[in-house]
């Protein structure tokens, strides 16, 4: 033991500083999503494997022993929207921060606008905001559209006989990347019986992502904000704008501390509170 401390140097500290920052990012990259329970699955794969080793199950341990042989190319296809996400964080300008708090800020003041506007002709639209979890698969299924983000044409869209009405807008870097986009619904019984499809497709997307959708109800005129595990009504403008600067603000959301961070995510606490 006294040897190992005294081998251990400057290289072995920043060795375990990069590991220890890249499990950190993986895990704030998957937090709240589907993602998070197929590593769930994958740890109880290789805790299986383990005691079949120990209990010397030979036909379990062969068949694991295959699947986690092949643990690399398992984890590149199971989380290739996660890991590409994580490259392009990387490869962001840092010099473009300011500019994108300006362009946020915009963002969500003409979403709020439109957001009310809406719902006081109670005319029903899902507004979906991608975060973390790439939101591409759901994109494919929508009109393209690529535009800034402003409450004519959010309201435009929403109205009928638009042919575009019915169906989610995805904003995407700041821009409505498509419209018409086709969520899948949740299957939860527990859900409010006064809830209709939109807010199950809102709801449905935030059991597989970690996105943030703004659910107005045709019915009511209603207004709901979806996150994962966490529907809240909102009642004025200014409540939204202000959920919307917290909640999309991602450089503020990714400074938990990493041990806060594990702790939370081995007892299921996901942004619960």
């Amino acid at each position: 033991m006294i040897s190992l401390l005294q081998s251990f140097g400057w290289r072995d500290i920043l060795d375990i500083i990069i590991v220890a920052f890249i499990i950190y990012r993986a895990i704030i990259l998957i937090k709240g999503t589907g993602a998070f329970h197929v590593l769930v699955g994958l740890i109880i794969i290789f805790a299986v494997f383990l005691i079949a080793v120990g209990l010397k199950l030979y036909t379990t341990e062969y068949i694991f022993g295959n699947f986690l042989s092949s643990i690399i190319i398992v984890i590149i296809v199971l989380f290739r929207n996660e890991i590409r996400r994580g490259l392009i964080e990387v490869g962001k300008n840092p010099f473009a921060v300011a500019q994108n708090k300006l362009e946020r800020v915009g963002l969500i003041e003409e979403t709020s606008k439109a957001v009310f506007e809406l719902a006081s002709k109670r005319i029903g639209a899902i507004i979906v905001f991608e975060r973390n979890v790439f939101l591409g698969d759901y994109l494919k299924i929508g009109t393209k559209l690529d535009s800034i983000v402003s409450k004519e044409l959010l309201i435009s869209i929403f109205t009928p006989p638009s042919p575009l009405h019915d169906g989610a807008v995805i904003i995407q870097k700041g821009k409505i990347a498509a419209a018409s986009c086709y969520l899948p619904l949740s299957a939860d019984e527990d859900i409010n019986k006064k809830f209709g499809t939109r807010h199950r497709a809102a709801i449905g997307l935030s059991e597989l992502t970690d996105a943030l959708s703004i659910v107005i109800s045709e019915e009511t005129g209603n207004i709901v904000v979806v996150q994962p595990k966490k529907v809240e009504k909102i009642k004025s403008s200014d409540d939204l704008r202000n959920l919307l600067l917290k909640n999309l603000n991602y450089q503020h959301e990714r400074k938990q501390p990493l041990i806060k961070t594990i702790y939370e995510l081995l007892l299921g606490k996901t942004d619960e509170k």
